[in-house]
């Protein structure tokens, strides 16, 4: 990547002119002036919020780019839904393209580690799509006491650690063991959980590497497993990853399966709390901070309710460490930019998984990235991250957009050391 450019700046830059889109109806759509949006395409102002990418049209932006039509039914139920979005909204509705279309993913292995994870997607794929709760793979029955273990290794260390490498060597065979338990009347249930949480790593390791469909995928087969429980605990929290993980094109679908969600009777209060954390970042990425600060004082006053700080249940997070670094995220999107390390600074992120912790310290240093004055800040705190979760890190298309912006800032001075060997190591260091 050239360091005058960022790669979602490029893309947008490719696709508006594939699309014989002039850049001034592009800005139209996406809320934007046109002289921002040449900013971001000439890769001066780096994307480091998820409304960028992803809000949907305001019906007003529509309207203003479309010959007016004859009303019907249909019509005027998509205005209704429509109307209440903010004006501003994402690139990739204005261009009608997936956020994966400016984003790059999957990003090309810049180290080991990320070769490794890379080399394991094909196989992780073949075993979510090759067997369905029911069906036996052809395969022996291990110890159950063998294939517990694996799961704790997966649960305790590998997920919380984001380390997508052994993640992706683990998966296919425990899917496949899993599978075999299950049939086991002594193991069924026993299983059944565990491929609940075995699907929910594989959901977020095909997230942050970029793997389209698979999270998808991964959730259905969550629902899959709860069902066969029939349980509302399991069939709450299922339908909480569906809301977390859906595409980031419909805020307002994830909005309200996430409401709708914060509502099941007999759901673990965990599942309730993050269900209101996950609404109120899809309020913010629409630029509601009012219903956003709602559904953070709920789950404020759920996450009290937790002992310890912690919860250890299905490694969530959940508790009052952890909606403060979701408080730090949201704060984010509102627009807080450096103004996020005064949410920050009361935020003590050591008790929760190093995966969040680099989470809370990405998004801190995004934060402070937005202002000059900041910017040593800024780059320690995303160091910070990297030594936590470096897989995690090196795949985030919010650091990547950050760190190539502030090269392209400081490349009269070469950028320094630091920065120059962390562009390197996330895969924008300059070209030529």
């Amino acid at each position: 990547m050239a360091v005058d450019e960022t790669h979602v700046g490029r893309r947008v830059r490719e696709i508006r002119s594939f699309r014989g889109m002039s850049l001034t109806a592009t800005a139209q759509l996406a809320g934007m002036a046109p002289s921002y949006l040449s900013m971001i395409e000439r890769g001066l102002r780096p994307v480091n919020q998820r409304a960028t990418l992803d809000r949907r049209p305001s019906w007003q932006a529509l309207c203003a780019m479309r010959p007016p039509k004859r009303p019907t039914a249909t019509s005027s139920r998509s205005k209704t839904r429509i109307a209440g979005e903010p004006a501003r909204e994402a690139l990739a509705s204005a261009l009608r393209v997936s956020p994966a279309e400016l984003t790059g993913k999957p990003y090309a292995p810049t180290d080991a580690a990320s070769e490794e994870a890379h080399g394991h997607i094909f196989e992780v794929e073949d075993a979510m799509t090759a067997w369905r709760i029911g069906e036996v793979p052809d395969a022996p029955a291990r110890p159950w006491q063998q294939v517990s273990a694996e799961l704790n290794l997966l649960n305790l260390t590998l997920r919380p650690n984001a380390d997508y490498a052994a993640q992706g060597a683990l998966l296919p065979s425990l899917i496949r063991d899993l599978l075999v338990a299950v049939n086991d009347p002594k193991r069924r249930t026993a299983a059944l959980v565990g491929l609940i949480a075995t699907y929910k790593a594989v959901a977020y390791f095909a997230h942050d590497l970029g793997v389209a469909g698979l999270p998808v995928l991964a959730v259905e087969r969550m629902r899959e497993a709860a069902e066969e429980l029939d349980d509302p605990v399991w069939l709450s929290y299922a339908a909480y990853q569906r809301a977390q993980l859906i595409s980031g094109t419909n805020r307002s679908r994830q909005y309200d399966l996430a409401v709708q969600t914060a509502q099941v009777p007999g759901a673990r209060v965990e599942v309730h709390g993050l269900a209101h954390l996950t609404a109120a970042l899809a309020c913010a990425s629409r630029g509601d901070a009012d219903a956003a600060q709602t559904h953070l004082t709920e789950a404020t006053a759920l996450a009290d309710r937790i002992e310890p700080d912690v919860s250890p249940w299905m490694q969530t997070n959940f508790g009052r460490t952890n909606v403060g670094i979701w408080k730090v995220s949201i704060g984010l999107e509102l627009g807080a930019g450096a103004k996020v390390r005064e949410i920050a600074s009361t935020v003590r992120p050591a008790g929760v998984s190093k995966s969040r912790q680099a989470q809370f310290w990405i998004d801190v240093g995004r934060g402070l990235l937005t202002e000059r004055k900041h910017r040593d800040q800024g780059l320690a705190a995303i160091l910070e991250a990297e030594k936590l979760a470096p897989q995690k890190v090196r795949n985030n298309v919010f650091v990547r957009e950050s760190v190539a912006g502030l090269l392209a800032q400081a490349r009269r001075e070469a950028g320094g050391r630091d920065l120059r060997g962390l562009a390197y190591r996330v895969g924008v260091a300059p070209s030529g």
